[in-house]
């Protein structure tokens, strides 16, 4: 969801479904299949370390500013985020990914 502030909120659910406690990391990824310029396939834009008890369940949110959208144009000499749609994936790594989403960024 989109904040007020341009900021988009990136909010999940990490389970602990084993019998001992533990801790990992979740990590966001944004896809830019649209960008005026060659992009990774996707971008670790952020990350939360949840420590869970076993059964345990934790609501995780990020926030990701226009930076997270954002590459540098090197023609232009600034920061660019093209519009249009982005996909989020939520993961324990790159090659991980459990969780997908989109938002669509306006000019």
């Amino acid at each position: 969801a989109k904040t007020k502030d341009g900021k988009v909120s990136v909010s999940f659910e990490v389970t602990n479904t084993g019998s001992r406690a533990g801790a990992d990391v979740a990590q966001v990824y944004v896809a830019d299949g649209h960008a005026k310029v060659p992009r990774p396939i996707k971008e670790l834009k952020g990350f939360a370390k949840v420590s869970l008890q076993p059964g345990e369940t934790k609501q995780v949110t990020l926030e990701l500013d226009r930076r997270a959208f954002s590459y540098y144009d090197v023609k232009a000499k600034r920061w660019r985020a093209d519009p249009g749609v982005f996909e989020i994936l939520v993961g324990r790594s790159a090659a991980d990914i459990q969780l997908t989403g989109s938002v669509k960024l306006a000019q």
